[in-house]
């Protein structure tokens, strides 16, 4: 475990650090700072005026202080003389509770005083497009059904073998990577981790897969709905709680139907109780919901869920059990902020916990055909502004959030949904311009 920031820079050669942080909208704000000056801003943190990225803050508040966890520190593969490390708000000497990675360790705090330890894992679904993001970046790319297309995926080898090969000098133990079933999509997987691992790997995953492709000169997109007519990105999240020291699966227990013990089921119920709330989280944006509403595509499916189902090893629910011990929330799209998904995800789960939750009947027909003779189960959210409403009505999901982090978001996405509302479509013009 890194404790010292200098002795990490003199031993690897460092001569920069980028301390980030990443604010409510996940966008990732940096300083660069030299290996010298280190000691200091590891001491005192790096300042930043919290109001000129998404925080709810005005100009008038002091500094935020982004504090630097020399434990998480990692040195850049494609750039080894710098060096990025995840930072948590600070200001005026306490914690900035709506500052997302604050908010996902205060979680991870309270199931470890539970003696729980939640895992994670994550896919983050990506395009490569043209550098104006216009297009995808393969003309050849075409194939009605393209997932897992070989022909596709070597032709942007050098692309996701440098990727893959710095996750494997990183020791992430990356084990799959695959043209995913859109055009010019593609995903990368590496192996679980504790929740609040898992966030900064998925926060460097964007920021590594971004550069590398603007080196190849490409444009890599997360973005949940890119192209209409294709599958969006998804970012599925597979999901186990262990205990304490992380030796056996608190969710495990293969007597039990689908291999979920009780405290397993429980957790899911929470997930199933705030899914349409927690839908305000892990799908942020005006264009998440062309996503988990589309309709078909290209492919011949959207692989994302419409309703608050769940079911055994099948693709088509909200969310699946694929083996014994763990399951796969499939809502979560490429634009969820990192922190705040493992945080949502830990603040329902615990809450089912609490509660004994119940997840309900499971279904195993194919959602996407037979989905309209479910009855029995909620819809998701049409739009950003409807989980926004679902969100604030949820006064359990707020509060285990916490009550700073609640407000600030709901404040800020209200002003993006204005902001969307206010603007003039093409398509406004072309329904409305003759009535």
């Amino acid at each position: 475990m890194i404790t010292d920031l200098s002795a990490f820079a003199a031993e690897r050669g460092v001569k920069y650090f980028m301390i980030s942080y990443t604010d409510l909208f996940g966008g990732q704000r940096a300083k660069l700072v030299p290996a010298q000056a280190i000691a200091e801003m590891q001491k005192d943190g790096a300042g930043f005026a919290g109001f000129a990225t998404w925080l709810d803050l005005t100009p008038a508040h002091p500094d935020l202080f982004a504090m630097p966890d020399p434990g998480s520190v990692i040195q850049l593969p494609w750039k080894p003389e710098v060096a990025w490390v995840p930072a948590d708000g600070v200001m005026e000497d306490r914690p900035v509770d709506q500052a997302p990675r604050v908010v996902l360790k205060r979680l991870v705090e309270q199931a470890a005083a539970q003696g729980l330890r939640v895992k994670t894992g994550v896919e983050a679904e990506f395009f490569l497009t043209t550098p104006d993001g216009g297009r995808i970046s393969d003309d050849l790319d075409t194939a009605e059904k393209p997932c897992y297309d070989q022909q596709a995926v070597m032709r942007r080898y050098d692309v996701i073998a440098e990727i893959c090969d710095h996750m494997l000098a990183l020791g992430w133990k990356p084990y799959q990577n695959d043209h995913e079933d859109a055009n010019g999509q593609f995903e990368m997987n590496w192996e679980y981790d504790d929740a609040l691992a898992t966030a900064d790997k998925h926060s460097f995953f964007k920021f590594m897969v971004k550069s590398v492709a603007e080196k190849h000169g490409l444009r890599a997109t997360f973005m949940p709905k890119p192209f209409k007519g294709l599958t969006g990105n998804g970012c599925h999240c597979h999901i186990s709680v262990w205990n304490a020291d992380g030796t056996q699966n608190a969710f495990a227990d293969k007597a039990e139907p689908f291999g979920l013990s009780a405290k397993g089921r429980h957790f899911l119920g929470g997930i199933m109780k705030h899914a349409s709330a927690l839908a305000a989280i892990t799908n942020p944006t005006v264009n998440s919901y062309k996503r988990i509403n589309a309709p078909r595509t290209i492919s011949g499916a959207t692989w994302a869920p419409n309703s608050v189902t769940w079911t055994g090893n099948n693709r088509t629910h909200m969310v699946r059990v694929p083996g014994p011990g763990r399951f796969e929330l499939r809502l979560p799209d490429g634009a969820v902020n990192p922190y705040l998904l493992q945080a949502v995800i830990i603040a329902a789960g615990l809450d089912g916990i609490q509660g004994s939750a119940d997840p309900g009947p499971h279904h195993d027909i194919d959602m996407y055909r037979e989905g309209h003779t479910v009855t029995d189960a909620p819809k998701l959210p049409l739009n950003l502004l409807d989980a926004l409403r679902r969100f604030d009505e949820d006064a359990s999901l707020k509060s285990a959030m916490g009550a700073e982090f609640s407000a600030a978001y709901l404040k800020l996405k209200q002003l993006e949904w204005t902001s969307y509302c206010n603007h003039f479509t093409a398509w406004e013009r072309d329904n409305a311009f003759d009535v």
